[in-house]
């Protein structure tokens, strides 16, 4: 190799082995600091979390249209399948329109702010991590449009459509946004605290548990309650909505934490045992109270189980899932069958029982699951009483926050709508016929039997 070619291979490999910061300039420039290298698309999370979009909307439409239609009277069942309809249309629309922007955004920690309206900046190139905005926007939709579709539940057979509609849509902007952005917003002052909340212990099923007590104390209780026999119309059609819902969870949970590897299969996992072990201890409990294993007990434990370990679902192991189940059916079973009757209030499916009470008892034990000694993720240094504290301190603040807005919204729309209730007659006659002159049932028996 002559001198030449030595000297402009030497040079060459120098340029390509320093480092950038290292390089000067021909000029004598000052060193070249290297850009950040951009976040690149991950196919595999893009897949899931595409797919745990789906598994939520899901969970809405047919899985908690299907699970309280069941559960209503059969003169009500269309009216149960429409609220839910109309919601989801509804949300989606306000999400678009300020809705994601007011929870994700960063204006302080307590909002979000408007910087991104109907998604202004966003394209299709944008990322959120490693995956497409847009599909961060969609999933988070899916909790938007649910959250005030539960709620549904506490004044089902009596609510005016009118009411119902602009109270979902006032409640989503003015407490679903707020809360959202305190425990997931990227500088949410819940979530600079270090709540532990995967997937809306606090944020879904504590507001919308909180929410549906002062709505069905405020629009009063379904006539006849509570002498008069409210059986479901149809428990297949419950059961099997809440079936859905089951598998519909693991899109909510398993996809919160917006990857696909080993925790979100964790969290799988503890979502599935939760809600079995939950669905055993509730059933159990019927079988010593009654004598009888109950389909409507199974399917109110299940759901139970997966409220309840929503919050904790990407923090405990097995073992904390099972004990987290465990408390959820007792607890829950105890608030749906003894204190709902003891206080008099018609939470007609169980919405402050299952989904408020399931909500706040998964919130308050992740905390102690959470610990390394009992199979959660928490390192050395995590103390358990500090984190009690957190979450006890953060559900204090969203059960006060929620229920002063949800009591506000609800006067101010009374009048508005001439009141929150549809007319004695309409409630007797049923809500199909009266509002929506639709019966769910054509023959002339089916039809009797609605009435």
């Amino acid at each position: 190799m002559n001198k030449i070619s030595f000297y402009t291979t030497w040079l060459m490999l120098v340029s390509f082995a320093s480092p950038a910061w290292a390089q000067e300039t021909a000029d004598g420039a000052a060193p070249v600091v290297p850009d950040v290298p951009p976040e690149v698309l991950n196919p595999a999370n893009t897949a899931w979390i595409l797919t745990a979009t789906a598994l939520v909307l899901f969970m809405t439409l047919p899985g908690l249209a299907l699970f309280y239609g069941g559960l209503v009277r059969a003169k009500n069942v269309l009216s149960v399948l429409i609220h839910c309809l109309l919601i989801a249309c509804v949300t989606s629309v306000i999400w678009l329109l300020g809705g994601y922007s007011l929870a994700f955004g960063e204006a302080n920690a307590w909002i979000g702010g408007l910087d991104k309206f109907a998604l202004a900046g966003v394209t299709d190139k944008t990322l959120y991590g490693d995956i497409p905005e847009y599909l961060v926007f969609a999933f988070q939709m899916t909790f938007f449009i649910i959250t005030p579709a539960l709620i549904v539940g506490a004044f089902v057979e009596r609510m005016k459509l009118s009411a119902m509609l602009l109270f979902v849509a006032l409640w989503s902007i003015l407490v679903y946004t707020p809360v959202c952005h305190w425990v997931w917003g990227g500088n949410g002052f819940m979530l600079e605290w270090g709540v532990i909340d995967l997937a809306g212990g606090i944020v879904v099923h504590l507001t919308a548990g909180v929410a549906a007590l002062i709505v069905c104390v405020m629009v009063g209780p379904r006539k006849g309650f509570p002498e008069q026999d409210f059986t479901p119309h149809n428990l297949p059609m419950c059961i099997t909505g809440a079936g859905m819902l089951w598998v519909g969870w693991f899109g909510f949970n398993a996809g919160s934490g917006l990857v696909a590897d080993g925790s979100a299969a964790l969290t799988l996992v503890v979502t599935h045992i939760s809600a079995a072990t939950a669905t055993l201890v509730w059933v159990g409990i019927d079988k010593i109270k009654t004598g009888k294993v109950s389909g409507l007990g199974a399917a109110t434990g299940l759901i139970a189980g997966l409220a309840a370990i929503t919050p904790a679902s990407g923090s405990v192991g097995p073992i904390g899932a099972l004990l987290i189940g465990t408390s959820s059916a007792l607890i829950c079973h105890y608030a749906s069958t003894v204190l709902k009757y003891r206080f008099a209030y018609d939470d007609s499916l169980d919405v402050v029982g299952v989904h408020g009470v399931g909500g706040l008892v998964g919130t308050i034990l992740v905390a102690v699951f959470a610990a390394e000694q009992f199979g959660g993720n928490g390192d050395a240094e995590y103390n358990i009483g500090e984190q009690l504290m957190t979450q006890l301190t953060a559900s204090g603040i969203t059960i006060v926050y929620t229920a002063a807005l949800t009591l506000g919204i609800l006067m101010v729309i009374k009048p508005i709508c001439g009141g929150l209730r549809v007319t004695d007659e309409e409630e007797e006659k049923g809500l199909d016929i009266t509002v929506h002159g639709e019966p769910a049932y054509v023959n002339e028996e089916e039809t009797a039997v609605a009435k």
